[in-house]
């Protein structure tokens, strides 16, 4: 489990407080847009994983701000596999602003490999191989 695989989101004005510092709860939003690419980099989609009946419920969600980010900041998303268990897979993250390269935020999620009926599985092994 190496490798980062990097996405970038320019901040929309939507996304700022009245300060003009962008709200924190837009870095579990933009986990999501790195975690959804990495999957695609590895060959498959969550709506793949979602229709074999494996779903992946966020069971623990960390971020620990760094520095702000602001309207119209070009920022760099990375996102790598930090470990995967029989029923759980836990994503780190990176968030940096691309104009003067500062970590702007770092933080980590856990997710429950669940079926339709939110009982616990077993990560299915083709989803294992792509990932690991």
């Amino acid at each position: 489990m190496h490798g980062w695989y990097e996405t970038e989101v320019r901040v929309r004005y939507a996304e700022t407080d009245q300060m003009g510092i962008v709200h924190h709860a837009n870095y579990l939003i933009w986990f999501e847009v790195g975690r959804s690419g990495l999957c695609r980099q590895k060959g498959f989609s969550y709506q793949e994983m979602e229709e074999g009946d494996s779903l992946l419920v966020v069971a623990d969600a960390r971020v620990r701000y760094k520095s702000p980010a602001f309207y119209d900041d070009l920022l760099t998303i990375r996102t790598q596999v930090a470990e995967i268990r029989s029923r759980s897979i836990r994503f780190t993250y990176e968030v940096y602003r691309g104009s003067d390269n500062t970590l702007l935020a770092d933080g980590e999620t856990v997710h429950l490999v669940t079926d339709r009926s939110r009982k616990v599985k077993s990560l299915p092994q083709v989803f294992k191989d792509k990932l690991s």
